[in-house]
């Protein structure tokens, strides 16, 4: 390439016009930072964690000595050893797993959420079984059968409910209910049971609205008074369970 001749204070020196027109890389770009981790994606990529210094000094696009600054330093904390003038082994830890603490910080900190949440869930199950044991189980509450019940007020006091129809329905244990794919205009909802009759009251809670409504086919509101619904008398003669099954349709 051809030169030019420059003189600073007497002293003569040659410049490249070839190097003089190459774009400078940003000084992160040559740092020994910035070299030390593409030397570490070498080495990780290395067959054995051996490498060859003048392929890495090639690859790097620097100077030998610039790599051996690097060796120099692994090789004082016993991380590579000198297999040869110019290549060195990894005798570090397990590369393999480089990069893998942040994941599985990551994966601790999930776990302890979710342990969190579990631990809620469980005092949740916890007080849930304490109520249901109190309303079913509890001798104290044996002598009141008529406890567990819901009132027009419990159900109008729900502010979701409001401005829409509800239907409540009193049936024995073991009923099952069915609900089908929905059609367009309407859903409907089976009730079967073999253990007893089913009540179905019809509740249109609307705000401000204490009143009570009756409608056919046994489907009705239930009563406007704080009292649960009347449970049927046993018969004095044992009789076989009364089936019943009831259809409800609702239409928009």
């Amino acid at each position: 390439p051809s030169k030019i001749r420059i003189n600073l204070e007497d002293n003569v020196q040659y410049v490249s016009m070839r190097k003089a027109l190459k774009v400078k890389r940003p000084r992160f770009d040559v740092s020994l930072v910035y070299l030390t981790r593409k030397f570490m994606d070498l080495v990780r990529s290395a067959p054995g964690g051996i490498l060859d210094l003048n392929k890495v000094a090639t690859k790097l696009g620097v100077r030998k000595r610039r790599v051996y600054d690097i060796t120099n330093v692994l090789d004082g904390i016993d991380l590579v050893e000198k297999k040869s003038k110019n290549h060195i082994r990894w005798i570090g830890s397990d590369l393999s797993n480089f990069g893998a603490v942040p994941q599985q910080k990551k994966l601790q900190e999930e776990l302890s959420d979710l342990s969190a949440m579990e631990d809620a869930l469980d005092e949740l199950i916890k007080d849930c079984a304490q109520q249901l044991f109190e309303l079913t189980d509890d001798k104290e509450n044996e002598r009141y059968p008529l406890i567990s019940y819901v009132t027009y007020q419990d159900i109008h006091s729900i502010q979701a409910f409001h401005e829409q129809i509800v239907i409540a329905v009193k049936a024995p244990a073991e009923t099952r209910l069915d609900v089908p794919a929905p059609k367009e205009d309407s859903i409907t909802v089976h009730i079967r049971s073999t253990k007893g009759p089913i009540d179905v009251y019809l509740c249109e809670v609307e705000q401000g609205s204490h009143s009570s409504n009756k409608t056919s086919d046994n489907v009705g509101t239930s009563s406007s008074k704080s009292k649960p619904l009347e449970h049927p008398q046993p018969e004095k003669e044992e009789s076989p369970p009364q089936q019943s099954e009831e259809v409800l349709e609702v239409s928009n």
